[in-house]
């Protein structure tokens, strides 16, 4: 997309605003219709239904993502539409002449994401959005998404990841995701945050940032999940909304689609107090039923039946195989995994192997930790089963395929993002080398 390197030099939060002002984005209007929705896991769903219930409300609402599974255009847009390719290119040209000029001034590089999310700035500016919802990158001290603003912000779980920039503990990384919020405001925490409620409570408490933690703050109950559908029952504040019914598969979206709801309940009392409760309600009702977002315990087709799944942290792997057992059964799987370079590949397929006896190994072409590796990684953590290694994603989809139909078994794709987007692409056809993530 730009001709820039993935980091920029630095901290980015002078340049980020030099290139939002220079581009004329007016960021006291940004600030008032933004949220921002930082985690280790689950930010793209949590930012996805966010957006729904926005658009369901009757708001022109913005969404920005990342990365994106299939096409660039995903990452940006506006009432569940992509950005097309010539507004695209329109912005594209705009930001890179800004760019330009304020590293040649600065004696900076910017990095691809920053001078991303200024074209989603300036697009949601240009669309006119109501109410804008913007993922961010890593953590959120020095993540452009900082210069939002935001007064309403959610951390929707903590693992680790990308330590050498966050920190070595829950706690670091927790209170860099938090930094994304502006003092004064109010942060959204997900149910595994609360072990660490203590130091959160503390860690924000002279910032003025009022925490809120998913069972605590905000009920959760009667949650039920099957292969048909899942729904639970809500409350917060004076709000009791029974039965919302939730289309994104899986236990970890009964947090997400709480911290979603909670966050656009916020941000509306903020912006636009005393607005009818019903209409509230049959929004959050309708976005969280509608919302449709890829690569979670999604079904990728039917004969033989294959799952994928692009959690890419051991806590999200857990949850997602957890959640795939209660819906789809626990008998008849083989797995195809892998992990990408740096991750914690061990940890990650130890996490998945003990509960699969038929284990195919295999490496993504994008970023790929080698499939001898994993295949080690795989017999470590379950000595019984039966290892096999394909050395590219077609191979392993060969493979898997071939062996589900002949033996009337399933299919779940696991272990990280680019393995399981590109063996979704490679089984309708497609090939992994011709998928751009970067």
């Amino acid at each position: 997309m730009f001709d820039l390197p993935k980091y920029g030099d630095g901290v980015c939060l002078a340049r980020m605003a030099d290139l939002l002002d220079m581009l004329a984005v007016d960021r006291a209007r940004l600030r008032r219709i933004s949220v921002v929705v930082t985690g280790s896991n689950g930010k793209g769903s949590t930012a996805a239904m966010c957006a729904q219930i926005g658009r369901a409300y009757g708001l022109r609402t913005g969404l920005f993502t990342s990365p994106h599974l299939f096409r660039f255009n995903e990452r940006i847009q506006v009432d569940d539409v992509e950005i097309d390719d010539d507004a695209l290119d329109r912005l594209k040209r705009q930001v890179e002449a800004v760019v330009a000029d304020v590293s040649s001034r600065r004696g900076e590089q910017f990095g691809a994401f920053e001078a991303l999310f200024a074209l989603a700035c300036l697009h949601f500016q240009k669309c006119e959005c109501d109410f804008a919802v913007f993922e961010a990158g890593i953590g959120g001290r020095y993540d452009p998404v900082r210069l939002i603003g935001a007064r309403d912000a959610c951390v929707t779980s903590v693992d680790y990841e990308h330590v050498e920039l966050l920190g070595n503990s829950l706690e670091l990384i927790a209170s860099d995701k938090s930094d994304a919020c502006a003092a004064g405001g109010t942060i959204i925490y997900g149910d595994n945050c609360r072990d660490l409620r203590r130091h959160l409570v503390e860690y924000n408490r002279w910032r003025g940032c009022t925490p809120l933690f998913v069972r605590d703050e905000i009920a959760v109950d009667n949650e039920a999940q099957s292969a048909s559908g899942q729904h639970f029952d809500f409350q917060f504040g004076y709000h009791d909304f029974r039965r919302l019914e939730v289309s994104l598969p899986g236990t970890f979206q009964f947090n997400n689609a709480a911290i979603a709801t909670t966050l656009f309940l916020l941000w509306l009392q903020r912006e636009q107090p005393r607005k009818a409760p019903e209409r509230i309600e049959a929004a959050i009702r309708a976005g969280l039923r509608n919302v449709r977002w890829p690569g979670r315990l999604e079904v990728i087709q039917q004969d033989p039946l294959t799952v994928i799944d692009v959690g890419h942290t051991p806590d999200g792997i857990r949850q997602s195989l957890a959640s795939l057992t209660v819906i789809h059964g626990a008998e008849d799987w083989i797995l195809v995994t892998g992990a990408s370079r740096d991750k914690k590949a061990e940890e990650i397929v130890g996490a998945l192997a003990p509960s699969f006896d038929t284990i195919i190994c295999t490496a993504a072409h994008h970023k790929g930790a080698d499939a001898q590796a994993i295949a080690a990684a795989a017999r470590l953590g379950n000595p019984k089963a039966s290892i096999h290694v394909g050395a590219t994603i077609a191979d392993a989809v060969r493979a898997s395929q071939e062996m589900a139909r002949a033996q009337n078994r399933k299919v779940y794709v696991a272990g990280g993002l680019f393995l399981a987007v590109e063996y979704a692409a490679v089984a309708k056809g497609g090939h992994a080398e011709d998928l751009k993530f970067f």
